[in-house]
């Protein structure tokens, strides 16, 4: 979501979110469907407590690299894809409120009550927060 636009000169500048919490992690190839039906109720959670944008990626263009990449990241099996996902926050402060409240949330205390397991090896996930330092 654009926050405001700022013409300059010939470039375009975007006001971005300040803050992203990013996500890596291995999904079995013939479980996509049921990650995507738990991302889409993740998503709107997310964004029904505040956060400015939602999204999950599967990977389309990703090489398996030399030393680092994003397969070798999540020790990726030949029979799962890559996905990476991402949350835009106005900031960390708001992202720390909108995850106390997504924990909060009905539907989520009710996803992670059901007997639904995650369709993926967790152990093999990463996360972590993100400052944005350049964004158009």
């Amino acid at each position: 979501m654009v926050v405001a636009v700022v013409r300059r000169a010939r470039a375009t500048v975007f006001a971005m979110p300040t803050y992203v919490d990013g996500f890596v992690l291995p999904i079995p190839k013939n479980k996509v469907a049921d990650y995507k039906k738990i991302a889409r109720k993740a998503g709107k959670i997310w964004m029904a407590c505040g956060a400015v944008s939602y999204h999950e990626c599967i990977a389309d263009d990703v090489a398996m690299g030399k030393v680092t990449s994003f397969p070798r990241s999540v020790k990726l099996k030949k029979t799962e894809v890559v996905w990476f996902s991402w949350i835009e926050y106005k900031s960390r402060r708001q992202r720390d409120q909108v995850n106390a409240a997504v924990m909060k949330h009905p539907l989520m205390v009710k996803l992670m009550a059901s007997d639904e397991t995650m369709p993926f090896d967790t152990k093999r996930m990463i996360w972590g927060g993100f400052k944005t330092m350049v964004a158009y």
